[in-house]
């Protein structure tokens, strides 16, 4: 069995969970106090991140390759589609949530609130905070934008762009910091993805001391 060495609400960890899920890869889970850089993790991934999934005899770390290592050797079904465009569309927007909204939402959001009291780097700071506030509004109108025009992030089909948003977003609505009445579009989309087999075990997640919102794991919110 494949074993994935993650953190509950680490979006990235979460992406390559959702993809395992997605292709029906049976995986152990197991949490992983990246914070400690204990010895064995590190030999496993010397830049001392998750997620590290071991599978196939590999020890793979940084999730959008091995989103594509699975994509690759478990086609079924499909996360990226046929044609160099469409293929460049869902690797631009994978970049674009785990780099630009990981930087100017997750990072000042989750990571303040969350992250700093779990691995005791201290308080929240509140400018990165209310910054995080602020962009992740711009993030929903790009989203909702998308949708305007698509029926999924990356076009008419459900790809691993939609796994890598979903990701994040998941993340920050387990600590109620996504503004559902701002863009119905995002709502919809967000709630046919989450209803997916999939999402089931992310759902499922709760992490000590931080209990999630009652709607979380409410499929009609």
């Amino acid at each position: 069995m494949a074993k994935l060495y993650h953190v509950p609400l680490s979006p990235f960890c979460r992406k390559v969970r959702l993809v395992l899920a997605e292709k029906k890869i049976e995986v152990e889970l197991i949490e992983e106090r990246y914070w400690e850089q204990d010895a064995d993790f590190l030999r496993r991934n010397p830049a001392g991140k998750v997620p590290v999934l071991k599978l196939d005899g590999l020890t793979m770390a940084e999730s959008t390759p091995i989103c594509e290592y699975l994509e690759e050797t478990r086609t079924e079904p499909p996360l990226m589609p046929k044609g160099a465009k469409a293929r460049y569309e869902v690797r631009r927007l994978v970049s674009w949530f785990d780099d630009k909204f990981h930087n100017e939402v997750t990072r000042n959001l989750l990571y303040e609130r969350v992250n700093k009291k779990i691995t005791g780097a201290g308080y929240p700071d509140s400018t990165n905070v209310k910054t995080g506030a602020r962009r992740i509004k711009f993030h929903l109108d790009y989203m909702g934008w998308l949708l305007d025009h698509r029926r999924w992030l990356a076009g008419d089909v459900m790809t691993l762009a939609d796994f890598a948003a979903a990701a994040h977003i998941s993340a920050l609505d387990y600590i109620s910091d996504v503004d559902w009445n701002r863009n119905a579009n995002v709502k919809d989309w967000y709630a046919k993805i989450k209803s997916r087999p999939a999402f089931r075990s992310i759902l499922a997640d709760h992490v000590s001391g931080f209990p999630p919102p009652r709607h979380y794991a409410d499929l009609d919110f």
